[in-house]
């Protein structure tokens, strides 16, 4: 089991949502949690994901968003 840990801007957000949720529906992620920090914005999703290649591939295409950053460890 992997947990995969993605951040953005509330900038980034709101100009990436749907491409970003779009990324996500490709991948077999169980959603854990995500939060609206208050002050900036800034978004922080967590998702469970039992394979890591899949990790990889959705952590490459959420790189491909301006403003995203992901990072991935071992439950």
């Amino acid at each position: 089991m992997w947990l995969l840990i993605i951040k953005c801007s509330a900038e980034s957000w709101d100009t990436h949502s749907k491409a970003f949720k779009a990324i996500a529906d490709k991948y077999p992620a169980t959603p854990l949690s995500s939060k609206k920090m208050k002050g900036d914005g800034q978004r922080i999703m967590e998702y469970q994901l039992e394979n890591v290649n899949d990790v990889e591939e959705f952590i490459e295409e959420c790189l491909t968003l301006n403003g995203f950053t992901a990072t991935f460890e071992s439950l």
